[in-house]
């Protein structure tokens, strides 16, 4: 048997390619858009991709089944109860893919969504222990998959929850302790609240440290992993509804066009978002008026998914050389209308389209608070994070719904936000400049660093 894990670590995303050497057959399971790495190993491998597994209809990545079977001619598999638009093989529970001696059998979990599915990997047919299980969104390392996400149309949080109970308890509690576990995501992913930073386990040490596994009792069970989860940014729904459509395929390879100076003014001057990828420091020493900082360096997509639409037409811009992956990790989620990208350099042509951005130590902040009665204070961390602990003149309002809550603000006083450590304070006050705000300021190291100052 041939059994890798693919880990994204800036979606929190883990993918598997799983293959027989006696017959060179594989199947990869929830495989990310852009899909050139798992060719690459199959072809090193001597291996035929026949089957792409989706454990279910993902909410925060653009899967890319429909790129592999246009690849490869992979058959498209999910289980009995998704109703995709495109053709692919519905899956029954028990339901067996026999790759050679490996041997994957189907098992039916619904709880995340009602479509979702398991895979249990087996080595040689026959084997009293299963080599692993492919949880998708259904068993996490730590924790189990969210039923409140809301992308599945009639069905309440609270049904779905009592799925996931009897899924848990009926279909993956009844697996050995050597039993493996490979989940589809790991910690920082919105799919759940207490995922580990491990990428596997084992069905034993779940049994025994997951908190959600200790649950006897349905209806404690649905109340313990629904509270306190994370806001999920916006364009979830969108994803989930976009994975069951049958849409473009992304090319990988293909840069977005490069635009001059002119043909990006008047695209920022049409409404177009603008999204500069640099990291926060060089985009506050020198950036375009109206555009809006998303480094590369963190969670990229995630956040620009949080704070632009995917109706939206984007021009990015870049570091030299960075153009398509910027391009592709946009299109990971689905954001696929970048008509166009620009070299951060080149904004030198036009000083007086080029602004500065304030941003404060923890000193000048605790200063500035002293100084100036107006100041309007916005922590734009999570609710969970907020209601841990917060300055008491500070507004919550999380990064992912600044856009659609200008209005609780006034852009005419002066603004500083914060957030755990920077990377979404440089965001949400480049959205609030971009939006008419005249005086913003972020805080250099967040609310860690403010701390330090207090104490």
């Amino acid at each position: 048997m041939i059994f890798e894990q693919f880990y994204l670590e800036c979606l929190s995303h883990a993918s598997y390619l799983v293959g027989d050497q006696t017959t060179g057959h594989a199947v990869v399971v929830d495989p990310q858009r852009d899909i050139a790495q798992y060719l690459d190993r199959a072809r090193e491998l001597n291996l035929t991709i026949t089957h792409v597994l989706e454990t279910h209809f993902h909410a925060d990545f653009l899967s890319g089944h429909l790129e592999l079977a246009k690849a490869t001619g992979a058959k498209i598999c999910y289980g009995a109860k998704a109703k995709p638009q495109f053709a692919a093989h519905l899956l029954a529970d028990g339901e067996r893919i026999v790759l050679g001696e490996v041997v994957i059998e189907t098992r039916l979990t619904p709880g995340h969504t009602p479509e979702s599915a398991s895979f249990v990997v087996y080595e040689h047919d026959g084997d009293a222990v299963p080599y692993g299980v492919l949880t998708g969104d259904t068993l996490f390392i730590g924790d189990v998959g969210r039923p409140d996400l809301l992308v599945s149309v009639g069905k309440t949080a609270d049904e779905l929850g009592h799925m996931l109970f009897a899924s848990i308890q009926n279909k993956l509690l009844t697996l050995p302790d050597p039993t493996r576990v490979f989940p589809a995501h790991g910690a920082g992913s919105a799919c759940g609240k207490n995922l580990s930073t491990e990428t596997s386990s084992t069905m034993g040490e779940q049994r025994r440290n997951n908190y959600a596994l200790q649950f006897t009792n349905a209806d404690l069970f649905v109340a313990a992993v629904t509270e306190g989860q994370p806001e999920a940014p916006g364009y979830f729904i969108y994803d989930a509804v976009l994975n069951q459509k049958n849409r473009e395929t992304l090319d990988e390879h293909v840069s977005p066009t490069a635009l001059t100076i002119t043909q990006l003014l008047d695209a920022r001057d049409r409404g177009l978002q603008i999204i500069d990828t640099r990291e926060s420091q060089f985009f506050a020493a020198g950036h375009l008026h109206g555009s809006v900082n998303v480094g590369l360096a963190g969670r990229y997509a995630e956040y620009a998914g949080s704070v632009i639409r995917p109706d939206e037409d984007i021009v990015i811009i870049t570091d030299v050389g960075m153009e398509l992956e910027a391009k592709v990790r946009l299109a990971r989620i689905g954001y696929d209308r970048v008509v166009g990208s620009f070299i951060a350099d080149n904004l030198a042509d036009v000083p007086s389209e080029v602004g500065r951005a304030s941003r404060l130590t923890a000193q000048e902040f605790a200063q500035r608070r002293q100084e100036v009665d107006d100041l309007q204070v916005v922590d734009v961390r999570g609710d969970g994070e907020y209601a841990i602990n917060h300055l008491p003149d500070a507004s919550n309002i999380p990064v992912s719904q600044l856009r659609k809550r200008l209005t609780e603000l006034n852009p005419l006083v002066p603004t500083v936000v914060y957030c755990a450590g920077g990377y979404r304070s440089s965001i949400a006050a480049s959205v609030l400049r971009a939006n008419g705000f005249r005086d913003v300021s972020d805080v250099l190291g967040g609310f860690e660093a403010i701390l330090q100052v207090q104490n």
